[in-house]
């Protein structure tokens, strides 16, 4: 029997966190989970769930409190999904960042010794994703518009969002509103049935260009040309109204086919080319985009492309996977998991020749189309499997020098590493967002023959519990040769 019972209440000492950022203490030797409780508080709880070997509790009182703790900014926190660590100061939430990806790296990666550099922030941690999804629905007559709250698929009616790009809150008000006049229905999961199921916007930071998305569960909305008149007038940056066609029950949100209500169905943005000085006088990180002249890569960016939802921390997170890539212009390069070829043309600045390969057959033709405007010819990309694709080339003789993966939340293949650990290029980076995966394939890979020589985390998600990061590993036998060497040098010279 478990010394805890549900609906009981009790006083904890939060002694840790979760990767998830939840409180964890233990109540008798019995672990609890608390959301919204912070390590070193006292706090009473309420227990709402009770397994074998842990219970969850929901905060009651805090009768400590930690010095990180912060008053949310949002409204509507702690109800929505979206952010988890609101109640945690910014500076707190980086080093909470920097020791889970230690933590990971020392406990499934079994890596000791490895540098860990600290987290790097933001400087005005809002205003900073360039792509929203709104989930639409009803609840007892009454339309919702915003996100879903924790763990379901409940969703909280979000008027204002800080962490989204302002015009967003306008777009889906008007779309709300129009929706609410008009008698449309809205998509229920339960049934199947119902019309309108997201309302997903894009925006170009460096552009000012505006898409608007929305998924429905059919091919038309009644009225939607009055529609796009009230969101151009309103929001005259608009330059892509698409509808989405998903008619599948599913919890993927995007379907397949898209029906053009306005503009060309894409936007464009660019990725680098801008200084420190020009972001802050141009108002980068204030939520005021507007048009960018030069420098950088021109991206085209349709409803389904993946790009990264952080402008200003992708080219901090790209510009260090490139510096660790440390090509001279003779190196042949892959780039695995390449989605629309964003990092791929990074790396075609310095590089020989670049192999970007993608499973998606969309994304590399966004790819091939991005190499061709921005001017880039020695890259190719290859649309397949990389657990394919990338044992075949190797078969066939084309060999890397350099290996960029940057694969989904599940990490590599295990046939990809495999191929790497034949192939031995001397160095591989690898861009993670999820840490488990990233310690257990670095695992892999270490006793393959690389050796980690530096993890960089990158705060990509600020106020959430997601961390991204970039991996140099090298090849056992280059390190020795090429580089132990330079380093050492490198130590002594500044003692």
């Amino acid at each position: 029997m478990t010394p805890v019972r549900k609906n009981e209440i009790y006083t904890m000492d939060v002694t840790g966190m979760t990767h998830e950022g939840q409180g964890v203490g233990r109540i008798d030797n019995f672990t609890v989970f608390v959301d919204g409780a912070l390590q070193g508080e006292k706090v009473e709880i309420k227990i709402i769930k009770v397994n074998k070997s842990y219970g969850v509790g929901k905060l009651l009182k805090i009768i400590e409190t930690s010095e990180d703790r912060v008053d949310p900014f949002c409204d509507s926190y702690p109800g929505c999904g979206g952010c988890s660590l609101q109640h945690m100061s910014y500076e707190a939430g980086l080093k909470f960042k920097t020791d889970l990806v230690k933590e990971s790296i020392k406990r499934i990666g079994k890596q000791e010794g490895v540098v860990v550099q600290d987290t790097i922030g933001m400087h005005f941690p809002r205003c900073y994703r360039n792509k929203a999804q709104y989930p639409v629905g009803r609840y007892k007559d009454l339309v919702r518009v915003g996100f879903y709250a924790k763990r379901s698929h409940e969703i909280i009616d979000c008027p204002t969002c800080v962490i989204q790009h302002s015009k967003g809150d306008i777009i889906k008000s008007i779309v709300k509103d129009f929706i609410c006049k008009n008698g449309i229905s809205t998509y229920d999961e339960t049934t199947g049935e119902g019309l309108v199921r997201h309302i997903m916007t894009r925006f170009g930071f460096r552009t000012g260009d505006i898409m608007v998305v929305l998924v429905i569960n059919g091919r038309e909305i009644p009225g939607q040309g009055k529609l796009v008149e009230k969101l151009l007038k309103e929001v005259p940056e608009i330059k892509s109204i698409v509808l989405n066609v998903n008619t599948k029950r599913t919890n993927v949100i995007l379907g397949e086919e898209n029906i053009i209500l306005y503009g060309k169905g894409s936007i464009t943005d660019y990725i680098g080319g801008i200084s420190e000085s020009e972001k802050s006088k141009k108002g980068w990180e204030l939520d005021a985009p507007g048009v960018f002249d030069g420098g950088g890569f021109k991206f085209n960016i349709s409803p389904q492309s993946f790009f990264q939802v952080n402008p200003i921390q992708t080219e901090v997170l790209y510009n260090k996977a490139l510096e660790y890539a440390q090509l001279t212009g003779k190196e042949t390069v892959f780039d695995l998991y390449c989605g629309i070829g964003t990092i791929s043309l990074f790396l075609s600045q310095k590089a020989r020749m670049v192999y970007g390969v993608e499973v998606v057959e969309a994304a590399i033709k966004d790819a091939k189309e991005n190499a061709r405007i921005n001017g880039v010819e020695n890259v190719e990309f290859i649309v397949g499997e990389a657990e394919e694709v990338i044992p075949q080339m190797f078969k066939k003789g084309i060999r890397a020098d350099v290996v960029v993966v940057d694969p989904p939340r599940k990490g590599c293949d295990e046939e990809v590493l495999r191929t790497l650990v034949d192939m031995k290029p001397d160095r591989i980076v690898y861009v993670s967002c999820n840490p488990a995966t990233l310690a257990r394939d670095i695992k892999y890979l270490s006793e393959g023959g690389f050796c980690v020589r530096e993890v960089q985390p990158v705060d990509m998600f600020p106020w959430t519990s997601h961390v991204e990061c970039c991996v140099l590993l090298y090849k056992k036998e280059y390190y020795e040769k090429e580089v132990k060497g330079q380093v050492t040098a490198e130590v002594v010279t500044e003692v």
